[in-house]
């Protein structure tokens, strides 16, 4: 009896502890369902707003060749957090093109975590506190360890991979 109440309070820790991915909200700031929390790839190019504008854009970007090649040289183990908006025309164009960046280094998806906020920036669960996110799209580079070592906040200075050269180059 013990064994099964012990299992009966982990599930239930567990479930308490989970939260639902790809979540869809209707926001109140922005009069419009947006998605929220932890999402996955597949959600964000799949939700009807966010997808009209990722194929054609992820498809008309050319990340430029030499910069891709110097940038596989550093890139290892680096771990990615986008916190974007999937009601926002920033997030709209340089999400995609992030993605085509991180395509063509063949950057593995599981080092990619999607945190997606509503029009105040903001998340549920706390799972943005900390991360000083003030305009969106966020692109945060961190080194194997979680710690961060750059960003680029709403868009590149440069290009995205450009800017990305320069954060792993520091």
């Amino acid at each position: 009896m013990k064994n099964i109440l012990t299992i009966c309070l982990i599930l239930f820790a567990m479930n308490v502890n989970a939260q639902e991915v790809n979540k869809k909200i209707h926001d109140q700031t922005k009069n419009k369902d947006v998605l929220i929390n932890a999402c996955t790839r597949a959600g964000i190019t799949s939700f009807p707003e966010f997808k009209e504008m990722y194929d054609p854009i992820y498809e008309a970007y050319n990340p430029d060749a030499a910069t891709i090649i110097e940038i596989k040289k550093l890139i290892h183990n680096q771990k990615i957090k986008i916190v974007l908006g999937t009601w926002c025309g920033d997030s709209k164009v340089n999400v995609p093109n992030f993605y085509k960046v991180l395509d063509a280094l063949k950057f593995k998806e599981k080092n990619i975590e999607i945190i997606a906020v509503d029009g105040n920036k903001k998340s549920e669960n706390g799972i943005i506190d900390g991360l000083n996110i003030t305009q969106v799209p966020t692109f945060i580079i961190m080194d194997r360890k979680g710690i961060e070592i750059g960003r680029i906040v709403e868009h590149p200075k440069t290009t995205l991979e450009g800017d990305l050269l320069a954060i792993l180059k520091k």
